[in-house]
């Protein structure tokens, strides 16, 4: 996984509320197990027509939000059902991080195991920097983990929280395997010392 450190990049502004999974990426698309490839389906109700051409209104078919590294959105972000295709999607798109009020609870976890990191910041904060993001490209909002902040591109430092085990992981560039094997040295001599008392656990 990616390490997320501090990230400057284009926001996308999504002013809508209850973006459920569904959107995010539809259930039509959930044939795959594969992670690659999914950006081509992310919001894809909301970005193409049926013939597959692009819907020029939506904010991700437009410049420069087609290179957006940020969206920011409003209240219970990736509701609807639980698909893990959904982090999957918008990363693959370029998404590494997601600003909103709240989000629902399936999403938030998915999103911190797959290397975005998702900050839960006031609706009138998410409305101010919506209004920053809408000036383009020459308009970059920074990302600071390690810091915890979000800086506005006038320079303005907002604080944000997060959880310091999920903060290590996305530091570190680890998911729920990589964290395991830092550890691989200690489960290593635990299962020598087991085999030599309990052989029969190994066959």
């Amino acid at each position: 996984m990616t390490p997320f450190t501090t990230l400057t990049g284009i926001a996308a502004p999504l002013p809508i509320a209850n973006v459920d999974t569904d959107k995010i990426i539809p259930a039509r698309f959930l044939k795959t197990i594969e992670r690659k490839g999914l950006g081509r389906a992310a919001f894809a109700d909301m970005r193409f027509n049926d013939d597959g051409s692009e819907k020029p209104d939506f904010v991700l078919n437009r410049e420069p939000y087609r290179a957006a590294e940020i969206l920011i959105a409003h209240e219970n972000f990736g509701c609807g059902s639980s698909r893990e295709h959904a982090p999957w999607a918008l990363l693959d798109f370029g998404i590494r991080c997601v600003i909103a009020p709240d989000f629902a609870d399936i999403f938030f976890n998915n999103s911190f195991k797959n290397g975005i990191l998702p900050i839960k910041l006031s609706r009138e904060i998410c409305d101010m920097l919506m209004e920053d993001a809408k000036m383009g490209a020459n308009s970059r909002i920074t990302v600071d983990l390690a810091r915890q902040v979000v800086v506005r591109p006038n320079g303005e430092e907002i604080p944000f929280e997060v959880d310091p085990l999920r903060k290590h992981r996305l530091l570190h560039g680890l998911d729920d395997i990589g964290e395991t094997m830092q550890r691989a040295t200690v489960i290593e001599g635990f299962e020598q010392k087991q085999r030599a008392a309990q052989p029969w656990l190994y066959g």
